[in-house]
């Protein structure tokens, strides 16, 4: 059911298909406010391409990719095959959560609470009455891979969880497999969910993070689980869900919104699955939406510091864009885009205030119209809504009929 007072007028047209994929961390740019998040020089995709001599994307730079923004590597094209521009992001933050929740058409104004210099005291010791858990090792705010190495070992001697976070609003317990397993794991994570990441500390997110191995080769693994709080308020997935139309998620997409909306789930570890998983389930959907995170640019390169990974993962991407494109159907829509920036070539390994990506194209229509800079990322929520025949009152203006998107039933 939708949040009350919120209940949307819904109208279901002429059944038709949207897909969006979301580049987890694949940033264009920083904002005019990356000086308040410490993010000043920050710009993913070009400063990735300049580290490794320039990008061979074909596919993303045939689609206008390269006339977004100067990328070495990935020039502009005079006749995209999609319509093109950027995303500013409106809501207050730079996590995954709020990013996605924009794109469904929800601005969080007010942001999540973020703790730079660990959790106070009586958050931990909620935590451990909570769950039962005797002690906590950590409880900074680090990288986990890093944190893990430090700490792996003492963990695995005293079965104490890692606790810790970042500049995001997380609330990160990292556990060997063997030690704390992970239906464990993730019971705790959910009792840290409802019962003590509220109030003044609701946190966007917990994250059980998994690891295996022994001390000087810990490795996590693809076990890791978000729990989201509940969307503020209403989205493109309440919308579709309220009139039947078919909504399915891939990646951690479904966590991110807490199950909210989501009829269908498909769960994956890694890009390539994830893109199988795309492919795979256009075959099998016809109408409806769609809508994927691919997450291995942000998870494996942007929070490590590794730009070589981060550019292998896009031209591993590009590669694998022909078998989705050959999938759409007369009048699909197609949007790739990103929640955030997460620059692996700048000191901090956590997000980063940028620009994302817009490029929107539907088969057998002309592309090559710019979009522009677009003042939120909920006018990828509002052109879905549109598009799939939702009356809504969504943040965001529809760019649906725009050049080449203009639909002549609407």
């Amino acid at each position: 059911m939708l949040p009350h007072g919120q209940m949307q007028i819904v109208m279901k047209a002429i059944e038709k298909r949207a897909i969006l994929i979301v580049l987890d961390g694949v940033g264009i740019g920083e904002m005019p406010d990356a000086a308040a998040y410490g993010d000043q020089g920050s710009h993913t995709l070009a400063n990735v391409a300049a580290a490794v001599g320039g990008l061979r994307l074909p596919q993303l730079t045939a689609l206008g990719l390269g006339n977004i923004a100067p990328i070495p590597g990935v020039g502009p094209v005079s006749a995209p095959n999609a319509d093109f521009g950027k995303l500013t992001e409106a809501s207050a933050g730079k996590d995954s959560t709020s990013g996605h929740w924009e794109l469904a058409g929800l601005i969080t104004t007010v942001a999540f609470p973020t703790y730079p210099d660990g959790f106070p005291a009586e958050l931990i010791e909620r935590f451990k009455a909570a769950t039962g858990c005797h002690g906590i090792l950590g409880n900074v705010a680090a990288s986990g891979t890093a944190l893990i190495e430090l700490l792996g070992a003492e963990h695995v001697r005293t079965g104490f969880p890692i606790v810790y976070t970042s500049a995001d609003s997380v609330f990160q317990i990292a556990a060997h497999e063997e030690i704390i397993p992970l239906p464990r794991l993730y019971d705790i994570c959910r009792i840290a969910r409802n019962e003590v990441c509220v109030g003044d500390h609701t946190l966007a997110r917990v994250i059980a993070r998994p690891f295996v191995g022994s001390a000087g080769a810990f490795k996590r693994t693809a076990n890791r689980h978000d729990f989201s709080v509940e969307p503020r308020g209403t989205t493109l997935l309440d919308l579709l869900a309220e009139a039947n139309i078919q909504t399915t998620t891939i990646g951690k997409v479904d966590d991110l919104f807490a199950g909210r909306g989501v009829l269908t789930k498909i769960h994956t570890t890694c890009n390539a699955e994830g893109i199988r998983a795309i492919v795979a389930q256009m075959q099998a959907q016809h109408a409806g939406l769609i809508f994927a995170n691919l997450i291995d640019f942000d998870m494996l390169y942007g929070h490590r510091n590794d730009p070589s990974g981060f550019a292998r993962a896009l031209e591993e991407f590009d590669a694998g864009l022909p078998s989705i494109l050959v999938n759409l159907s007369a009048g699909d829509l197609l949007i790739v885009t990103a929640d955030h920036g997460n620059d692996p070539t700048t000191p901090s390994t956590d997000h980063s205030r940028e620009y994302v990506p817009l490029l929107c194209l539907r088969k057998d229509t002309p592309g090559g119209i710019n979009l522009g800079t677009r003042t939120t990322f909920a006018d990828v929520g509002k052109t879905i809504a549109d598009h799939l025949g939702a009356v809504n009152s969504l943040a965001g203006v529809s760019f649906l009929r725009m050049g080449c998107l203009d639909d002549a039933d609407h």
